[in-house]
């Protein structure tokens, strides 16, 4: 959250529409700089705050919007905007002007503020991504090319006996307990109802055990990026495990299970890279250093799936401004294009007797 601040954002999501019938949602995008959350001067720190960036979360990290003089103005002039008593005026005019609506037509909304500035190719041989979320939208943008790339090969889905999915969740950041986020039903429901699609038998108990068996046939990839070392605080990994930009794609393993990996699933993982002669890498924490998470865990907990996590080494994970190399994006596309082609040669050719 320190990394929000002097910059240049703006705000995003879903707004609850009033319509004749009720409600309906559509999507919003102000794609200018509206807020700023600026920082307090140098000159006005005390002699600790100079020592330790630490403002408060409730005080000092709120955006600015508009001044008030500013926004009385424009209420003089905009007469037709109207306080809802819940949102103020400012920011429903600037809502109801991007859906060309009248600002008593928006019920309520769901909104995030973001880093309005673009992402940009950087470095002195073009050779970086410089953008915000790299975290986690370079691996859905590789999933979904890596998909199409693998249904567009010639004959590939012939002799296909799986189906080629790809799965995105929302609040993986704040836990996944949500009715769309990873620990929810989701996937195991998904999976259930397309698997009933292809039980003949009216059975329901043989129904039951052709979709556990799918469940059991299965195989996740949990697709999250990765810590690259960084080269000022190299020290920070363990030192047989440093993952480097350009290098390729990092396998995560974790003995607390807080990547889903395994002997099983990093073996096959291994063999579809050495197939499309991709690099990889691994990435084990420091014994002294606590370890994030994925949803491998928590999908494969509740679904019983073999899984393995994979990413793309990056720095400054979870600025608001992240950085990755150029080249492993081509190499996790890959990787993701040949796990859907080869997936079932993979796993015919190693045996898990587990």
């Amino acid at each position: 959250w320190h990394t929000w601040f002097d910059r240049d954002l703006s705000i995003a999501g879903r707004i609850m529409k009033k319509t004749v019938n009720g409600f309906e949602s559509q999507l919003v995008n102000i794609d200018r700089p509206i807020l700023r959350i600026p920082t307090l001067a140098i000159h006005l720190h005390s002699l600790n705050e100079k020592d330790t960036f630490a403002p408060n979360k409730e005080d000092h990290i709120i955006p600015i919007l508009a001044t008030s003089i500013k926004g009385k103005l424009s209420e003089n002039n905009n007469t037709e905007v109207k306080s809802n008593n819940i949102h103020h005026p400012i920011l429903l005019d600037l809502l109801s002007k991007e859906l060309k609506c009248d600002s008593n037509e928006i019920g309520d909304f769901e909104l995030s503020v973001y880093d309005n500035q673009k992402g940009t190719i950087g470095g002195a041989n073009e050779e970086f991504i410089f953008s915000s979320r790299i975290d986690n939208l370079v691996s859905c943008f590789c999933g979904i090319e890596g998909l199409i790339e693998s249904v567009n090969e010639t004959n590939s889905l012939e002799n296909e006996k799986g189906i080629r999915m790809i799965c995105f969740f929302d609040h993986e950041e704040c836990g996944s307990q949500s009715s769309h986020g990873a620990a929810s039903s989701l996937l195991e429901k998904t999976i259930t109802r397309l698997s009933s699609n292809f039980t003949t038998n009216e059975d329901k108990n043989i129904t039951i055990e052709s979709q556990e068996k799918s469940l059991r046939n299965s195989f996740l990839i949990s697709a999250d990026m990765a810590h690259g070392v960084h080269p000022n605080y190299s020290s920070k990994h363990e030192g047989r495990h440093r993952p480097l930009l350009h290098k390729g794609i990092v396998i995560k393993e974790n003995s607390n299970q807080r990547y889903s990996t395994n002997s099983f699933s990093a073996s096959l993982i291994r063999f579809i890279a050495n197939i499309y002669q991709i690099p990889i890498q691994d990435f084990v924490v420091r014994n002294d250093s606590p370890c994030g998470s994925t949803v491998g865990p928590i999908l494969a907990a509740n679904t019983g799936m073999r899984s393995v996590d994979i990413g793309v080494p990056q720095l400054s994970m979870h600025s608001i401004r992240e950085m990755c190399s150029v080249d492993d994006i081509y190499s996790y596309k890959n990787l993701l294009k040949g796990f859907f082609l080869s997936y079932q040669k993979a796993n015919e050719s190693i045996i898990d007797e587990n």
